[in-house]
């Protein structure tokens, strides 16, 4: 049987890390390492990466999984790759392209028990 995922509980809740700043700043080449912090009473958590030009919708980067399901992952772009903790995740990439330019998002999806 798969697993049952259900809709972010009351409780559980995903931001930028205090260590993170809201803007940054690179030069094409450099790599970068943007970090959010989550909390949740769930074991099952799927910890996800978008990013969004103007006026566009959101574009998938990846998501991985955490705690439980810490070897689950997908990437539909191989130059961002993610860790995650039982607390934050990060996204990482290198070589930044002028194109990697847009306002990134992190987001928490946690399965029922």
């Amino acid at each position: 049987a798969g697993t049952r995922l259900a809709c972010v509980f009351g409780a559980d809740q995903i931001e930028l890390s205090k260590d993170q700043k809201t803007d940054v700043f690179k030069k094409e080449g450099e790599s970068v390492t943007l970090k959010c912090s989550y909390d949740s009473s769930s074991e099952v958590v799927f910890l996800y990466w978008y990013r969004q030009y103007p006026n566009r919708a959101l574009q998938y980067l990846l998501y991985r999984g955490a705690r439980s399901r810490s070897g689950n992952s997908n990437t539909a772009d191989s130059r961002f790759e993610s860790t995650a903790t039982r607390i934050s995740t990060e996204l990482r990439t290198t070589e930044l392209r002028l194109s990697d330019t847009a306002l990134y998002y992190c987001a928490l999806r946690v399965g029922a028990q």
